[in-house]
C-alpha cells in the first residue's frame, strides 16, 4: 500500500473538485434510497388509506408524490454532475501525474534507462499511469461515499428505530470492511497476473510491429505469431481467474444483502419504533434497506481495482525512484564560444568494466577544426559521442570543453553549446513547423505582443529557406508548407525526407560545436555530396566532429581518426593516411 502513498499525496492539488465529485456521490446514493423509501411508504400508506373513504378522503396524495418526482429528478441531475466533476478531477489527476512522472524520468541519465526495454518504458508510463486513474474514481469515491451515506443513513433510521438503526448500519460497515480486503487477497495473484499479462502482450505487439520488416525479411513471423498467441492465452486466463473472483464477490454480496434484509424483515414485523403494528413504516424500512445494494455493488469489486493499482504504482515508482545517474551540480553559465574540445585517457564500459567500449582514448580539436572519426560498426564511436553529450559518464579520464571540465557546464549551457544529429532523426507528431522550431525554442521570447506576428512570419520565412536549402523544395510549394501534418514518427515523409529534416534542425541552430553522427545515412552519394558541402559552408568556423563509416568529403576534414576496437588506430590528414596506411587506401578504394 505504501507505493500509493506518492499519487495519494497529488491530490491536495484538485482537493476541492474531488470533494465536489465525492459530495455528489453522496448525494446520488442519498437520492436513490430515499426515492426507493419514500416510494415504498407511499405505495403502502395509500393502499392503508384506501381502505375506508374516510382516511382516503384526508390522504395527502400530493406531497410524497412530489417527495417521488423531486427525488428522481436529484437523483438524474447529481448523477449527471457527479459524472461530470469525478472525470474532470481524473483527467486533471492524470494529467499532473503524467507531469510529475515525466520530470523524474527526464533527469535519468541513458545508465538509468540500460534495464528497459522501450516497450517496457512506453508501458510503465502509459498503460500502468492510466491504471492509476481507478485509485480515485473506482476506489476512493465508492468507499468514502458509502462510509459517508452510512453515517448519513444511522441518523436517520435511529430516528425512527434505534434498533433496526443499529442492525442495518452495522452490518453494513461489516461488509464495508471485510469484502474488500477479503477478496482483495483472494484477488490479488489474479490481478497481478493480469497485469503482467496485459504487459507482457503489449511489449510483444509493439515489438512486432516495429520489427516487422525485420522479422519477415528473416522468415521470423510464425515463431513471433506463436508468441503472441501464448500470451494472449494467458490474458484470456488470468482474465477468466479474475471473472471469477468477481462473480464470487458478487455472489457474497448478494448474499449478505440477502441476509440483512431477512433480519430488517424479521425485527421490523414486531413494530417500527413508535408504530404498532408497523404499517406504511415496515415498507419504508424494507425498501431503505433494499436500497443498499446500490451503494455496496462498487464496493464489491474494489479490490480487483486495488490489486491493479498497487501494482502499476510500484512499476511506476520503479522507474521514477532512481537517482539520475547524472546530475548536473555546477550552474556555470559561460556559455561555449570556440567549441574546443580534448579527451583525455578516456575508458568507458556500458556497465562492466571487464568490456571496455573506450580503452583511453585522447582526442584534441582545436576551435574551428572540422575532425573526422572513422570506424566499424561497434567499435565506440557513437559511445565517444554519447559522453560529449553526457547521456553517459566514462568511468576514468575527462572531457573538456573550451578548456573545462564538462561537469561544470551547466545543463542549460551545455546543450546551447552543442549542435547534435544523431543516426536517427527523432520526429514528433504534430506540425513541419513543430518539428523545426524544435531547433530555436527561444524564438520568440524576446518579441512583444505588438511584433510577436510579424516576428512569426519572418521566421516561417526563414524555415521554408532552410528547407529549400535542405533540398526539401517539394514540401515548400504547398500553400502553407509549415503546417502540414508530418505524422507519428514523420510517418508521412520518406526516409531521406526525414534525414534533411534533421540537417535543417542544424542549419538552424548557432552552436559553436556540431556533433555529426552518420549525417547522410540512407542519402544517394550525389546528395550525400550535396548536403555534406551545406554542412561545412554552414560549419564556417564552427568546430565540427563528424562520425562516419563512409570517406564521402574527407579531403575536406583537418584531421581524421581511424577507431578500432575502442582505441585510435591511426590518426592525419586524408592524403597522409592513403599513403601510409594500407587499410585506409583500400576502404577509400571501396567506399569512394
Amino acid at each position: 500500500m505504501r507505493a500509493l502513498l506518492p499519487f495519494i499525496k497529488l491530490f491536495k492539488h484538485q482537493w476541492l473538485m474531488m470533494l465536489i465529485g465525492l459530495l455528489l456521490s453522496v448525494a446520488t446514493l442519498m437520492a436513490g434510497i430515499g426515492l426507493l423509501s419514500l416510494s415504498g411508504w407511499f405505495l403502502s400508506a395509500s393502499a392503508v388509506a384506501g381502505l375506508t373513504l374516510a382516511t382516503a378522503q384526508v390522504f395527502n396524495y400530493f406531497t410524497p408524490g412530489s417527495g417521488v418526482r423531486f427525488l428522481s429528478i436529484m437523483r438524474t441531475t447529481s448523477r449527471y454532475c457527479e459524472r461530470l466533476a469525478t472525470h474532470e478531477a481524473t483527467f486533471k489527476l492524470l494529467t499532473q501525474l503524467r507531469v510529475w512522472a515525466w520530470r523524474r524520468v527526464l533527469p535519468l541519465s541513458a545508465r538509468n534507462m540500460q534495464g528497459f526495454r522501450q516497450g517496457e518504458l512506453l508501458n510503465r508510463l502509459v498503460a500502468d499511469i492510466d491504471t492509476l486513474d481507478h485509485l480515485y474514481l473506482r476506489l476512493l469515491t465508492p468507499m468514502l461515499s458509502a462510509l459517508l451515506l452510512l453515517c448519513g443513513l444511522f441518523l436517520f433510521v435511529a430516528w425512527i428505530d434505534v434498533k433496526l438503526a443499529l442492525i442495518l448500519c452495522v452490518s453494513l460497515l461489516l461488509i464495508w470492511l471485510i469484502l474488500p480486503c477479503l477478496f482483495y487477497f483472494l484477488g490479488r495473484k489474479p490481478g497481478i497476473k493480469q497485469m503482467e499479462s496485459k504487459r507482457a502482450l503489449r511489449i510483444q505487439i509493439l515489438e512486432f510491429v516495429q520489427g516487422l520488416a525485420e522479422i519477415s525479411l528473416f522468415g521470423a513471423n510464425d515463431r513471433f505469431r506463436e508468441q503472441l498467441a501464448q500470451s494472449e492465452a494467458n490474458l484470456i486466463d488470468s482474465q477468466r481467474a479474475m471473472a471469477n473472483v468477481m462473480a464470487l464477490s458478487q455472489a457474497a454480496l448478494i448474499l449478505c444483502h440477502g441476509v440483512i434484509m431477512v433480519c430488517i424483515l424479521y425485527v421490523a414485523a414486531s413494530g417500527v419504533g413508535e408504530h404498532q403494528p408497523p404499517g406504511p413504516m415496515f415498507a419504508l424500512v424494507a425498501f431503505m434497506a433494499l436500497a443498499c445494494i446500490e451503494m455496496l455493488m462498487p464496493i464489491a469489486g474494489a479490490f480487483q481495482h486495488l490489486s491493479s493499482c498497487v501494482t502499476a504504482a510500484k512499476r511506476v515508482n520503479e522507474l521514477v525512484d532512481q537517482t539520475p545517474g547524472i546530475v548536473f551540480l555546477n550552474q556555470n553559465e559561460t556559455p561555449l564560444k570556440h567549441g574546443a574540445l580534448q579527451l583525455k585517457d578516456v575508458v568507458f564500459s556500458y556497465g562492466d568494466p571487464g568490456k571496455q567500449v573506450l580503452k583511453g582514448i585522447n582526442v584534441s580539436i582545436q576551435p574551428g577544426e572540422k575532425v573526422a572519426l572513422l570506424g566499424q560498426t561497434g567499435c565506440g564511436k557513437s559511445s565517444l559521442l554519447s559522453l560529449i553529450t553526457r547521456e553517459w559518464e566514462p568511468d576514468s579520464g575527462s572531457v573538456l570543453l573550451d578548456g573545462v571540465e564538462i561537469e561544470e557546464y551547466s545543463q542549460k549551457t551545455l546543450t546551447d553549446g552543442l549542435s547534435v544529429m544523431s543516426q536517427r532523426i527523432y520526429l514528433f507528431s504534430g506540425t513541419l513547423r513543430d518539428n523545426l522550431t524544435l531547433a530555436q525554442p527561444d524564438i520568440t521570447e524576446c518579441v512583444t505582443d505588438a511584433g510577436q506576428k510579424a516576428a512569426e512570419a519572418i521566421n516561417d520565412q526563414h524555415l521554408i529557406a532552410v528547407l529549400e536549402k535542405v533540398g526539401l523544395s517539394v514540401l515548400t510549394q504547398a500553400k502553407n508548407p509549415l503546417d502540414a501534418w508530418i505524422g507519428e514518427g514523420g510517418r508521412q515523409l520518406s526516409g531521406g525526407e526525414q534525414r534533411r529534416i534533421g540537417v535543417a534542425r542544424v542549419l538552424l541552430r548557432d552552436a559553436p560545436l556540431l556533433l555529426l553522427d552518420e549525417p547522410t545515412e540512407g542519402l544517394d552519394k550525389r546528395t550525400e555530396r550535396e548536403i555534406l558541402a551545406l554542412l561545412f559552408e554552414f560549419a564556417g568556423d564552427k568546430t565540427v566532429l563528424l562520425i562516419s563509416h563512409r570517406l564521402t568529403a574527407m579531403a575536406k576534414m583537418d584531421k581524421i581518426h581511424l577507431m578500432e576496437d575502442g582505441v585510435l588506430r591511426v590518426s592525419g590528414h586524408h592524403t597522409d593516411l592513403l599513403a601510409t596506411d594500407d587499410y585506409y587506401a583500400s576502404l577509400h578504394q571501396q567506399l569512394h
